[in-house]
């Protein structure tokens, strides 16, 4: 069911789906912001990425009520990382809201000229310049000279990169007389492809791991603890726009800027060009596109900016971007390579995944060897047979699907691919598709080892147990070690690690402080709130939304869990029944709550009917401590009824989920703006802007510690 709500449109999910959809979503665009901006490891295309942040937007716009307060539009990239200093960037580096098609462009124009109230025969000018696939930075000068130089970060604070920064050759140390006393110059940093080919040929010939792409190599390279490092990198840098300058000394249009820019020492894109309409920008595009493969750096689209500045100011922002400019995407790019084999994965739930195993293949600079199929019907409907001629698609550094096969060049004998009715793991077990489901799903549940990986794996996640150190490497290697088996070994871990003939502290990859770390994560998480308990459980269709729903119903572990070996029993003895009060009381409850349905209640009922679950749960209550939530309902239950809080900040005791979880539980709605219905806004390490408009506002302002006070959680 769950891999049916993420392909639902939004505006035929119901509530409760589309508020597990956005929980999903937050969670899944915050792990890749960090893997991109921070770690500059990015798992996903471009166009992935693009279609999960459209979706987030497509869905907040459907229920406004649901925006998180950590939702993905209100956020830019991901916080800096450890290792650098802290820069708050006194002029926000926003992002850029994506086109895709000339339809979109030409929105883009209408919508502008709407809001501007421009008749429609009057111009409105563009200067489009090719979107550098590099690392954005700003630099700072004061009296003219280079004084700070920051990455962007999560746009608010990035990170101070200003010693790396001075190695770069494009960059000039001072600016002329003429120029502003204070000036921040935005732009992005770069690897030329030729000078990447040759750092990759250095560290494979030194037995180092290589970049996938220009972009990862260049951010790699500017973010080196060591400037040396840094300076042996071949980095270059394209100037593209400002923050602070002293005077407002930008000139009035966007195009004077970049003259400016050449004029003062810095490097502008020479493909650069003025576009009076749009369809003179989107032949720009054209053109562009026509180059891109002979560029001697990466590109991933066009972006357009409003030529004049007073327009630009006019316009404003909105959320993470500005309003005046957008970025024309590249479609993902292709190749045509063989489909060697295909491959049967399974996922936490069960699901059987297949996997096209390829002759390796160069697409936009980086050898792919693996695509997903998604599914049977997948596979059925584009008729993809193993020893197919294929083209693959990607946008980033990954292939994200098969897009068709190449029919005439298909091998004499090919075979229509037969889907397992059993699953690959060591038992065999059956391989049953529901009527009307997509996905294929083994029957073994946790017997399965494939299973119980993934529900390892989910069950340290962040928004369930939340433990730091136990990531995808580490439980799927502790799991094939026999250290791992079931989630309740976790809390064994450290007293086995004491006879164990092989400590943690002397694994490949670990040491003495990171075992003790480990183990520092896990004792911590000893105790926790009963809806994340539920959650980590991995039930089909169980999600955050539906498991606070649970933990509010039943208000206890104790009570949760007897309820649901009832709703179990009486599923058991009535299976063809077709109404909840014919199925029994316990059951007809569990349905009564809102937006649980039959279908939920009978995926409950499925895993507390497994022995081997109620084991797992029976041995987790012998050694965490779950702690109750007061039932919804009455006024002493919930203090907060009718509030409206927002956080802000860094919090130093609670994860922000913790605090949104710990409010909602209290009766408070959290949001993630302020305004004068604003009841307390939590403050927690450099607030920023949020803080600033509650005391203009007189909202009350409350710290991390007023705040557990208030939520009784001291």
């Amino acid at each position: 069911m769950a891999a049916e709500v993420r392909e639902k449109a939004a505006d035929r999910l119901t509530e409760t789906e589309a508020a597990e959809e956005l929980a999903r979503l937050a969670e899944e665009i915050a792990r890749h912001d960090v893997l991109y901006y921070q770690k500059d490891k990015p798992q996903i295309s471009d166009a992935e990425y693009d279609r999960l942040r459209q979706r987030n937007q497509e869905i907040e716009a459907r229920f406004p009520g649901l925006i998180r307060s950590d939702s993905p539009t209100a956020r830019i990239g991901a916080a800096p990382a450890t290792g650098f200093s802290k820069v708050r960037h006194r002029v926000p580096m926003l992002s850029l809201d994506n086109a895709f098609d000339a339809d979109d462009l030409r929105r883009f124009y209408a919508r502008l000229r709407r809001m501007l109230k421009l008749a429609e025969g009057a111009p409105l000018e563009m200067v489009g310049e090719p979107k550098i696939d590099g690392l954005s930075i700003s630099v700072r000068y004061e009296g003219r000279r280079f004084v700070q130089g920051a990455t962007r970060g999560d746009g608010e604070q990035g990170e101070d990169v200003t010693a790396n920064l001075e190695t770069l050759d494009d960059l000039p140390r001072t600016l002329p007389d003429g120029a502003p006393e204070t000036l921040e110059v935005r732009g992005e940093v770069y690897m030329v492809k030729s000078e990447f080919m040759d750092l990759n040929a250095r560290r494979s010939a030194a037995g180092e791991p290589v970049f996938a792409n220009p972009r990862n190599a260049a951010a790699g390279s500017l973010r080196q603890l060591d400037p040396k490092v840094t300076a042996g990198r071949p980095l270059h840098l394209f100037a593209y726009g400002y923050g602070e300058v002293a005077d407002g000394a930008t000139g009035a249009t966007h195009w004077d800027f970049l003259g400016n820019l050449r004029d003062w020492g810095f490097k502008t894109n020479p493909l650069a060009r003025l576009c009076p309409t749009p369809d003179e920008a989107l032949a720009l595009y054209d053109d562009i596109a026509g180059e891109r493969a002979t560029l001697p750096y990466d590109i991933d689209g066009v972006v357009y900016k409003v030529n004049r500045f007073d327009y630009q100011h006019e316009l404003g922002f909105v959320s993470r971007a500005p309003r005046w400019a957008i970025a024309h995407k590249f479609p993902a790019e292709q190749a045509e390579t063989v489909l060697n084999d295909i491959i049967i994965q399974v996922g936490r739930t069960g699901t059987l995944t297949p996997v096209a195993v390829l002759e390796p293949v160069t697409v936009g600079g980086v050898v792919v060897s693996r695509a997903t199929l998604h599914n049977e019907d997948e596979i059925e409907r584009k008729d993809i047979r193993i020893g197919d001629h294929v083209i693959v698609q990607r946008a980033g550094d990954v292939i994200p699907q098969v897009v068709r096969v190449i029919a005439e060049k298909r091998p004499k004998g090919a075979k229509p691919f037969a889907f397992p009715r059993e699953c690959p793991c060591q038992l065999h077990t059956p391989a049953v598709r529901e009527p009307g489901e997509a996905a294929t799903r083994c029957t073994g549940e946790l017997a399965c080892p494939y299973q119980q990986v993934e529900r390892l794996i989910h069950f340290v996640s962040r928004n369930a147990f939340d433990i730091d150190g136990l990531g995808i490497k580490q439980v799927t290697a502790f799991f094939e070690e026999g250290r791992i088996k079931t989630p309740s070994d976790i809390f064994d871990l450290a007293e086995k690690d004491q006879n164990a003939e092989i400590p943690i502290a002397e694994l490949e990859g670990w040491g003495e402080t990171s075992r003790d770390n480990l183990f520092r994560a896990i004792e911590a998480r000893r105790k926790i709130a009963l809806d994340r308990f539920i959650y980590a459980l991995g039930i089909r269709q169980v999600g955050e939304a539906t498991a606070k729903l649970l933990a509010r119903a039943y208000s206890s572990l104790p009570a949760w869990h007897d309820a649901m070996s009832r709703v179990a029993a009486e599923r058991l003895k009535a299976p063809d029944a077709g109404k909840p009060d014919e199925v029994g009381p316990a059951y007809a409850e569990l349905c009564a709550i809102k937006s649980i349905g039959m279908s939920i209640a009978d995926d409950i009922a499925a895993f507390f009917s497994e022995p081997h679950n109620l084991s797992v749960i029976e041995a987790l209550e012998r050694r965490i401590e779950v702690e109750p939530v007061a039932r919804a309902g009455s006024e002493a239950a919930q203090p907060l009824a009718g509030k409206t809080v927002v956080f802000t900040g860094a919090l130093s005791t609670l994860t922000r989920n913790e605090a949104k979880t710990g409010a909602e539980a209290l009766g408070a709605k959290v949001t993630g703006s302020v305004s004068a219905k604003t009841d307390y806004v939590v403050v927690g390490a450099d607030p920023g802007s949020k803080a600033t408009k509650a005391k203009d506002l007189g909202v009350t302002i409350l710290s991390e510690d007023e705040w557990r006070e208030m939520a009784g959680l001291d």
